[in-house]
Order: structure tokens, then sequence, then C-alpha cells
């Protein structure tokens, strides 16, 4: 009774342990997502005859255009990255060493017995080579429209944006957020990642797809516990 009450705890502590291999990567794009405008008061017209009323939400003075520029207001992010990294290393060592004593005249002070048969010769190398190569290239375009979130003290927009496809069983997600400077937004209401600051870039997936390329639970455990 002892012995399979040990085998079922210890069991039990693999599935524990196996359970907490399970645990998904840790988001790249933290924070909100969206947001929502701040609530606009009620703001009566004036019986002034004018069509433009500066003070109603939503209007802009007759010679600006329409670049966001508050809370809620959207920006469409082009997604163009692309980075190509290489290194390789080469290390080359060599060096090498001798040493000889020759003993022809013994002079008499000497012990008795020391004489030619006590010299000796002495040689030594030592070489080392060392090769190594890393290559990295990823390439992510896109587009995915962002919101607003917050508007900083010189002007430049915190943006962020969630865009969520589900296809058959599978789903993909697309997560961004970042600081853009109105400037770099076109008239089109667009700007490209590259030109925006602490970009956050997030893709994953869900799915079959996304299971086939995970590694079993039990594999991952003895994988944990492994000493090699």
């Amino acid at each position: 009774m002892q012995s399979m009450l040990s085998r079922i705890t210890a069991f039990g502590m693999a599935l524990l342990l196996g359970g907490c291999a399970l645990i998904p990567p840790d988001p790249v794009v933290t924070g909100p997502l969206t947001a929502t405008p701040p609530p606009v008061e009620a703001v009566q017209r004036e019986a002034n005859g004018s069509i433009y009323q500066p003070t109603v939400y939503g209007n802009y003075p007759l010679f600006e255009d329409r670049r966001p520029r508050n809370v809620g207001d959207i920006v469409t992010i082009l997604i163009q990255e692309r980075t190509n990294a290489a290194k390789n290393v080469s290390t080359s060592s060599s060096r090498s060493g001798s040493a000889g004593l020759g003993l022809n005249t013994v002079p008499d002070f000497f012990p008795p017995g020391f004489g030619p048969q006590q010299g000796f010769d002495m040689e030594g190398t030592n070489d080392a080579q060392g090769v190594g190569s890393s290559r990295a290239d990823n390439l992510f375009t896109g587009t995915i429209t962002t919101t607003v979130v917050q508007v900083l003290p010189n002007g430049n927009l915190l943006v962020a944006g969630d865009k969520q496809m589900a296809i058959n069983r599978g789903s993909e997600h697309v997560r961004f957020s970042g600081v853009v400077d109105p400037r770099s937004i076109t008239g089109a209401n667009t700007v490209l990642s590259t030109q925006v600051a602490d970009a956050r870039i997030e893709f994953r997936s869900q799915g079959r797809m996304d299971e086939v390329q995970t590694m079993g639970w039990l594999q991952r455990f003895f994988l944990n516990i492994s000493p090699f």
C-alpha cells in the first residue's frame, strides 16, 4: 500500500511539473491595446449663425488636416521590419618552446657522478584553433491600425493595437505598440514601423499548426530534469 501511494505521489508530481512546462511565453506587448476617448460634455451651440463650432468635438479648423492628435484617434502602422545580422569568428594561436642542457666538461668541485649523462633536451608545442559563425535573417511585413492611448507632454503619441484572425480551427493575432511622432504620419494617416520609437511587435498563433511545433509535455518534463 505504501509503495502504491509513493508511485501515485511521484506520478502526480510528474504531471505537476509537466503542467508547469506548458506555461505560455511572456507577451512582448504589454499595457492597454486600445483607448476610449474621454467623455465629452454636451456643448450648446451658440446662436451666432456660424456653421463651424470650434468647441464641438470632432470639428477641426478650416485649414487644419485630420491627422491624429487626441486619445482615441487611429493610426495605421505599415509593418516593414527586416533584420539581417551575421558574425564570423576565427581564432588561431600557436606556441612552441625548447630547452637543452649539455655537459661536456664538469669542474672538479661538482659532486661525484655528475657528468655528461645528466644533460637533457626538452621541446614543447601548443596549437589552438577555433572557428564560429552566426547568422539571423528576419522579415515581417503587414498592416495594423492602432489607437492613440496616450498623448505625451511633448506631443508624441503612444499607440497600441491588436488584430486577431480566426481561420478554421486556427487563430492568429498581431499586437503592436510604440511611440509615434505626429510629423512622421503621412496624409493617408499611415506611418512606417521603422519610424516608431520603442516599437514592440508580437505575432502569435494558436491551433493545430502551433501544437505541431510544440514539444510534448512529457518530453519537456524529462528534458527539464535531465542533467545533460
